[in-house]
């Protein structure tokens, strides 16, 4: 029996973590040292078990926090899985590299309980749809053993393990020979293609995945829609403290279908040491605030400092073991312009008599 869905769109949990760029659809600036998107195109290992199921499944969906977890005795609404349907757009040529064309990706995969968190974020402040966050490791006395991890003070969780959940059927998104539907079959309990063009869906467009359905599971589907490719029309990412930072786009067409995420994080190599997260309408501008800004210039900048901002659609249904996610997302990621800060990958970029400093990837 098909279970009920849900469809979430712009007014979905802002508590939900955001891990954008990158997602699934995320492609890592050329100047950065970041891995590329397709580093998260694995399925996993054969056995279905997977020590980075929080990467793979972390990039478009909202996973719960721990705290979340435990709020929810029976497990129902904690997130065990996610499809993702990522719009990755074309890139232009430069003076050293080719032109890229655009595609699209789809990527699913369903695990047996929710992902545990080694890092928690917490709230400091927020204000508006944003709020800034820091993080805290969990310390365990008695060292986790078997693959869990800490999860909170004197607590491991072991980390989920893949399903399979049968032949899954995808409505809605073109493929290469211009047929809007197409089947997948489990590689190592995950559903993944990326012979999709860009786009492969107009803003609107149902799309729906079924699964259907195994040992593990009924069978199940989802629905969500088709959104507009995202861009930012800043052109650039400027930080200073008591400045306001306003990002500005071209608005949905269909602003009840989709809503815009933000991460900033300008911390993110030798460890972050805070981000700002937004959820907010997608009406073409967001304000993120100058109490806010000048909260994360303080917590110290590395190099690379970067913003991603997302455009998503997100459909949602109940299994027996917790929430999956149908996530329709464009995303970029921009560099960010922090004072004082130069970023770099060897001494050469770097102005005379400063050096880079590997850990951080700043000149100093």
């Amino acid at each position: 029996m098909v279970t009920s869905m849900t469809i979430r769109t712009q007014k979905s949990t802002l508590a939900s973590r955001l891990i954008l760029a990158g997602v699934a659809a995320m492609l890592c600036l050329p100047v950065s040292a970041c891995s590329s998107a397709s580093d998260d195109a694995d399925v996993g290992d054969d056995d279905g078990t997977d020590g980075d199921a929080d990467e793979q499944l972390d990039q478009d969906a909202d996973f719960p926090s721990e705290e979340e977890h435990d709020e929810v005795s029976d497990n129902s609404s904690a997130l065990v899985g996610a499809f993702q349907v990522s719009m990755i757009a074309p890139v232009e040529a430069t003076e050293t590299t080719e032109a890229k064309a655009g595609y699209t990706s789809f990527f699913g995969k369903v695990y047996d309980g929710a992902t545990p968190e080694q890092v928690v974020w917490e709230e400091k402040i927020s204000d508006g749809p944003c709020r800034l966050l820091k993080p805290r490791i969990p310390f365990c006395s008695t060292p986790c053993t078997g693959g869990a991890v800490c999860v909170e003070d004197e607590r491991c969780r072991d980390y989920p393990v893949s399903q399979n959940i049968g032949a899954v059927h995808v409505t809605g998104v073109a493929n290469n020979a211009s047929e809007t539907e197409f089947d997948l079959e489990p590689i190592s309990n995950g559903y993944q293609t990326t012979d999709l063009p860009y786009p492969a869906f107009s803003e609107g467009d149902p799309i729906t995945v079924s699964a259907a359905g195994s040992d593990f599971t009924p069978a199940f589907a989802l629905e969500a829609y088709g959104i507009a490719p995202f861009g930012l029309s800043n052109s650039s990412i400027v930080l200073s403290a008591g400045q306001a930072l306003t990002l500005i786009w071209t608005p949905a067409g269909q602003a009840d279908i989709s809503i815009v995420k933000v991460k900033l994080d300008i911390s993110h190599h030798g460890g972050s040491k805070g981000k700002i997260e937004c959820e907010a309408e997608d009406n073409g501008s967001l304000v993120i605030s100058a109490s806010l800004i000048s909260e994360l210039l303080d917590l110290g900048a590395t190099g690379f400092p970067t913003i991603v901002v997302a455009r998503q659609a997100t459909g949602s249904t109940e299994i027996s073991n917790g929430r999956v996610d149908l996530v329709v997302s464009s995303s970029v990621e921009v560099a960010v312009e922090v004072p004082g800060v130069i970023s770099c990958n060897s001494d050469d970029d770097c102005p005379e008599g400063q050096t880079c400093e590997t850990t951080f990837l700043m000149c100093q």
